[in-house]
């Protein structure tokens, strides 16, 4: 993992995603030629596999994981043989689909967090619920891994929830493959099993996203999580107990999560001196994207430095761009969609903002930064 100078020579150096070699954006282009599809970069040396499973676990990160391994036994059981990819920045869902999705840094894709501006508009999009007047395929207009595989000759399938079929973010991220929606566990280990015995030529992706959910709302340290760590895991063994012959099955997640107290929420609502010159709060708590009104660039970085500099990286636009937090070469035409500040802790805090996204500011477990803990997910492998 590269760790270049901090932005602030008080605050420990951030993790940086290390793009090109072991970061998510690399998982699937090795994956696909592992598969035999010319052209594609297998920068993390897979064996070749005549079909290929990629599961998700949605918050599964690194560090989670090994400290509750006596949760997940069979996952535990994987821990030896496997890999440690980052998430890349933000390490939020929305930019690690279009990572897995694309097998492009977060600067290339162009889905650079949770809620980014709009440029032109006035207006955040939330790429969870999307927004009917933004195009997912001019937002994110690369081929998909899923696309490349199909036009190769494979059969591609997506399993998950029957709710994101044709979402925009499943349609910028992850458009390509015939989509099965898959509701509960069961099904959708029956319906993965079931794509993956349809073809002698497989690529299948499998997302099971109840781990961050609870998370979200009970915490990583919660009693609820460490149960459903231990469902996840059932269901991850249920599949490999049923691979057909000549299937490589690779288990990864999309970020890792910490759990924020009361005392560490800072909320931006009741502080005007963080807000002022602030014409959109984008991102999420542990990944802001601050957009400012004209003019006002220079005095809110220095208003954030000022107030949050030792206990958050803050940075502005450039300075974010130029120590590659959104990948090695950030796409021109992407430059506004990030914010004029991008701030992200490095302390166990949150940046919650209790009257624009009351929701949000009441989650318990959090995710987002250039912190170990959430940028470290593992990547299993079972055959």
């Amino acid at each position: 993992m590269t760790t270049p100078a901090p932005v602030s020579g008080v605050l420990p150096a951030p993790l940086v995603p290390s793009y090109g070699s072991t970061a998510l954006s690399d998982l699937m282009p090795s994956v696909l030629a592992a598969l035999g599809v010319a052209g594609e970069g297998d920068r993390l040396g897979l064996a070749a596999a005549r079909r290929v499973l990629v599961v998700l676990i949605d918050g599964l990160g690194d560090h989670l994981l090994r400290a509750h391994s006596d949760q997940a036994p069979y996952l535990t059981e994987l821990l030896p043989r496997a890999r440690t990819l980052s998430a890349g920045f933000p390490a939020t869902t929305v930019t690690s689909l279009g990572s897995l999705g694309t097998g492009r840094p977060p600067g290339e894709h162009g889905l650079l967090g949770y809620k980014v501006a709009v440029p032109g508009t006035g207006r955040l999009l939330n790429a969870l619920r999307w927004d009917e007047r933004v195009d997912p395929l001019t937002w994110q207009p690369h081929p998909t891994v899923f696309q490349r595989a199909a036009a190769d000759g494979m059969a591609v399938a997506h399993v998950g929830p029957s709710a994101v079929a044709s979402s925009g973010l499943t349609l910028a991220a992850l458009r390509g493959p015939r989509f099965v929606g898959a509701d509960t566990a069961g099904e959708r280990v029956a319906e993965t099993l079931a794509a993956l015995q349809a073809a002698e030529r497989a690529l299948v992706y499998c997302y099971y996203g109840d781990l961050d959910a609870t998370g979200h709302r009970r915490g990583c340290g919660s009693a609820a999580w460490r149960a459903q760590l231990r469902q996840a895991d059932r269901f991850v063994e249920q599949l490999a107990a049923a691979l057909p012959s000549g299937t490589a099955m690779y288990v990864t997640a999309d970020h890792g999560m910490i759990d924020i107290d009361d005392d560490g929420r800072i909320d931006l609502d009741a502080d005007p001196s963080l807000l002022d010159g602030v014409e959109l709060l984008g991102g999420e708590a542990r990944a802001r994207h601050v957009y400012a009104c004209a003019g006002a660039a220079g005095d809110v970085l220095a208003a954030w430095r000022e107030g949050l500099g030792d206990r958050i990286w803050v940075a502005s636009r450039d300075e974010a761009i130029t120590a590659g937090w959104f990948g090695p070469h950030v796409v021109e035409e992407l430059h506004d969609r990030i914010g004029d500040v991008v701030a992200a802790p490095c302390a166990d805090v949150a940046l919650v903002a209790t009257r624009r996204e009351p929701p949000e500011a009441a989650l318990i477990g959090v995710h987002g930064s250039l912190t170990a803990a959430e940028q470290l997910v593992p990547l299993l492998e079972a055959r």
